[in-house]
């Protein structure tokens, strides 16, 4: 689904390349609580039981500092391991999509790319203000994805050099 297919809405993409195969990359992003340790202000859960790495299932995720935040609820509407994920954001205030989309670059390279089609809160007003928004939220996403890569990077050697994933 693009922007074109809801004129209302906005798009914004952000690509980062890994050194870890599709697999662990794939791995990483859809560990839904794991989220948290490189998302920027986000705790995720999965609502209802299991480890939400299906089609169906939901999630709920509270960015925010401290006890301010909102509430971003989410249903996995497309579900293609390793390749692709698509979330249905459908709260009050975030609504659209949330697509996670892995492309393997090579045995132990990766590109990852974070795409939110979004309908911006307050109508007219919103996309009146989301280009004043959009860098802010961009480089929030660039500075999670930096994180992601990093953290993706480091358990994918840890595992390929046999030293496990609790250590």
């Amino acid at each position: 689904m693009t922007s074109s297919a809801h004129p209302q809405w906005v798009e914004l993409t952000v690509p980062v390349d890994v050194n870890a195969p599709a697999e662990a990359v794939w791995r990483t992003v859809t560990d839904w609580p794991g989220q948290g340790d490189w998302m920027l202000g986000t705790r995720v859960e999965v609502v209802g039981g299991g480890d939400g790495r299906e089609l169906g299932a939901q999630l709920r995720a509270v960015t925010g500092i401290g006890p301010l935040g909102v509430a971003d609820t989410m249903d996995i509407v497309e579900w293609d391991p390793p390749k692709r994920c698509v979330v249905r954001h459908t709260g009050k205030v975030v609504r659209g999509d949330g697509v996670f989309e892995v492309v393997e670059l090579g045995p132990e390279r990766a590109r990852f790319l974070w795409t939110e089609l979004l309908d911006l809160p307050l109508g007219a007003l919103g996309r009146a203000g989301w280009p004043l928004v959009r860098p802010a939220f961009r480089a929030g996403v660039e500075m999670s994805l930096r994180k992601m890569a990093q953290q993706c990077e480091k358990q994918y050697r840890r595992e390929r050099d046999g030293r496990g994933a609790g250590l």
